[in-house]
Order: structure tokens, then C-alpha cells, then sequence
């Protein structure tokens, strides 16, 4: 079959996805993107951007995009019936964190609940991420003073599924490279942005290097932006420690790194899933991780104890170890590689090429459901 995925924010993992997907799925995936800048335009936007550069809907048997497009302002413009469309939430509105100063614009979390009402199918990247955004769902509907859509929670609930991304790497067995002589290589591969917290992880480092312990250091990741303070500041303060500044040039590269890397740290305030933190692990770093947000459900239970941190303390006590007694700690490298083996594309791509045939299958009586279930919900003076 074909696909038609129309992705507004074509960065990050965004665009990992998107690639992914349309690399490895048996049915055709047409991408049609924008770059990754100006999410907010994007997500006000890029539905007209669309509406007027697709001209052949027809000939596509369904569409997939992302929580960043406005599907109820694509589906109104539409001049021909609309294929039916799954959503696939990498994020939402409701949930994500504010940047210090920001004030929330509640349009963009009713946009996220009319893009869901006009979906078909919704899938969410993790049980934390479908979990949190029912949890907070009927909370922002209700700061509505009137006339309340409190049955919108129940008719997105019914088409809402869960299914994590696929990852960048092989499903095959390998084992991880030895670790190369000289201090441990501690790896920072997050996006640099308020979200993913840097200040806490910089922060946790100098106290470790105030203790006497040795250690190396690559900051890796995407800046979407001018280069954060936070992170001049400590390309200065760990000038004799750091072995790679920046974004790698290419994913060989970035592997490198990740395969000469002792332990990957997050001390993320968001992270719906945490690709990042896979392929760390996937390529031979061990984790350290907070024990919120998807990091419990992404690591197996029997790491919990080692690799989840509750507080900034036990992130810096964990770390210490961690890079004092390295030998403790090497032999769940190999173990939890090949755990990692079931976030690869090749063993999650059946799971994703079945919802879009589902997705056809019941397309036409999804479409006339979602109308009932909505016209069900109005006034009876609407009528």
C-alpha cells in the first residue's frame, strides 16, 4: 500500500522516525516535511503549507503524521475526501514543560485534542507518555469555564494505542568494544535544550571532579539554536576533560562515540521515550538515568537498582562509583546491549506496517465513528 507521512518538524527524532519508518516498512512511505525550526509556526502552519502542496490524496491509501501538525485544519481544507490518518505522539502539548519565562498558549493543547479527535488512529511512544496525557487530559479541558467537551477524553481514549519508535540499529547480536585505556568516558548525547536539563548534569560533574575522580568527557547532541550559556561555561570549566565539543559530523561518528563510551547520563525533566539513552546503551555505554519520566519503562527491571537515581545526590554517588570501580560495572555492557536488540527498527517494523493496514482496513468506518462520537457530544441545539 502507500503512505503519505507528513511530518512538520523533520529533525531530531522527528525525522529519525519518519526515516525509519519509511526505510523498513513493506508498504510505500511518501515523506512530505519541513524543516526543524519554529515548532510553534509549525504546529499553527504547516496544515496550510500541506493542504496546498499535496495535490494527489487519492492516490495515497492512508497518512500518517505527527502531534506537531494541526489535522483538524488539514482535514477542513482538504478539496477531496482525506485518507484515513494515524497520529503518532512523539509529544504533546499538555504535558511538555515550560522554558523559564515561557507562559503556556492553551491553543496548542486543544490543537493536540482536535488533531486527535480527527485521527483515525492514535499511537503514543511509551505507557509514561499515554499514561501522563489521560492524567492531565480532563484537568485542562475543565479550566474551560463552560460548555465542557469532557466526552473528548473517552472518544481519543478508544483509538489510542502504544508503541515505541523504532532505533537506528541493528536487531543482530554484537558485542560492545572493550573499554580503551585512560579515564572513563562519560557521554552526554541529548538534544541542549532546557527539557533535557544540562545544568544539573554539569553541575553533578563538578562534584565528582571535586571529589579527585578522573574522567573523560564528549558532549554530544543536536542546538537547534544560538549555543546555550550553560554550555560555553562548561566547555571552559572541563576544557582538559572534554574530547568531543558538539554535534558529531555523521552517525558513524556518533556510534564512535557512543562504542567508546563508559557511561551515558541523563538528567533529563522530559523524555517520553529517550532514543537517545537506547542507542547509547544499544552501542556498549552503561546508564544512569533519573528514575521517572520513560527511563523506568525503557530499562529492564533488573537494572532499576543499579541505574536509576532518585535525587541529585544518589546521581552523583551512582556516578562516582560508577567511574571509580569501573570493573563492578562492565559486565552488564554486553547484557544490556543485546536488550536493547528489541528497540531496532527490523523488530518493531511488523507491529507498525500491521496498524497501517488496520489503519486502511477500518479507515471509512473510523471516520463516520469519530462523526457520531462528536456530534454525540454537542448541544442538542446544534442540531
Amino acid at each position: 500500500m502507500r503512505f503519505l507521512f507528513l511530518e512538520p518538524f523533520f529533525g531530531g527524532s522527528h525525522r529519525d522516525f519518519a526515516e525509519g519508518l519509511a526505510a523498513h516498512s513493506r508498504h510505500d512511505i511518501h515523506l512530505a516535511t519541513l524543516p526543524a525550526r519554529f515548532w510553534k509556526w509549525r504546529m499553527r502552519g504547516a496544515a496550510l503549507h500541506f493542504v496546498q502542496t499535496i495535490k494527489d490524496l487519492a492516490s495515497f491509501d492512508g497518512i500518517i503524521t505527527t502531534g506537531l501538525m494541526s489535522l483538524a485544519d488539514f482535514t477542513a481544507l482538504c478539496e477531496e475526501d482525506r485518507p484515513p490518518t494515524l497520529v503518532y505522539l512523539h509529544e504533546n502539548q499538555l504535558t511538555y514543560p515550560l522554558a523559564p519565562g515561557e507562559q503556556m498558549d492553551l491553543q496548542f493543547g486543544f490543537t493536540d485534542i482536535t488533531t486527535a479527535l480527527c485521527a483515525d488512529r492514535i499511537l503514543f511512544n511509551s505507557r509514561f507518555h499515554f499514561d501522563r496525557f489521560f492524567t492531565i487530559l480532563p484537568g485542562f479541558i475543565g479550566q474551560m469555564p463552560e460548555f465542557k467537551p469532557r466526552w473528548a477524553v473517552d472518544a481519543i481514549r478508544r483509538k489510542a494505542g502504544i508503541l515505541h519508535p523504532g532505533c537506528r540499529f541493528e536487531a543482530t547480536s554484537f558485542e560492545p568494544s572493550p573499554l580503551p585505556s585512560g579515564p572513563p568516558l562519560i557521554v552526554w548525547n541529548h538534544r541542549w535544550e532546557f527539557d533535557k536539563n544540562p545544568e544539573a548534569f554539569f553541575d553533578a560533574l563538578d562534584r565528582v571532579d571535586r571529589m579527585g575522580i578522573d574522567f573523560r568527557l564528549a558532549i554530544l547532541g543536536e542546538n537547534y539554536r544560538n549555543e546555550p550559556q550553560v554550555f560555553i561555561e562548561a566547555k571552559s570549566r572541563f576544557a582538559k576533560r572534554i574530547v568531543q565539543y558538539g554535534f558529531a559530523p555523521s552517525r558513524k561518528a556518533y556510534a564512535g562515540w557512543l562504542k567508546e563510551g563508559f557511561v551515558a547520563v541523563s538528567t533529563a525533566i522530559q523524555e517520553n521515550f529517550g532514543i537517545a539513552v537506547v542507542e547509547a546503551m544499544r552501542h556498549g555505554c552503561l546508564p544512569l538515568l533519573p528514575r521517572r519520566l520513560s527511563y523506568p519503562e525503557i530499562l529492564p527491571n533488573e537494572f532499576h537498582e543499579l541505574f536509576l537515581y532518585r535525587d541529585d545526590d544518589e546521581l552523583v554517588g551512582k556516578l562516582a562509583d560508577m567511574l571509580r570501580n569501573p570493573q563492578r560495572y562492565v559486565a552488564h555492557r554486553p547484557v544490556l546491549s543485546d536488550m536493547m536488540a528489541r528497540y531496532a527498527w527490523p523488530a518493531v517494523i511488523d507491529r507498525y506496517d500491521r496498524e497501517l493496514e488496520l489503519l486502511t482496513e477500518g479507515g471509512r468506518r473510523n471516520t463516520e465513528d469519530n462523526r457520531r462520537t462528536i456530534e454525540a457530544g454537542l448541544p442538542k441545539q446544534y442540531f
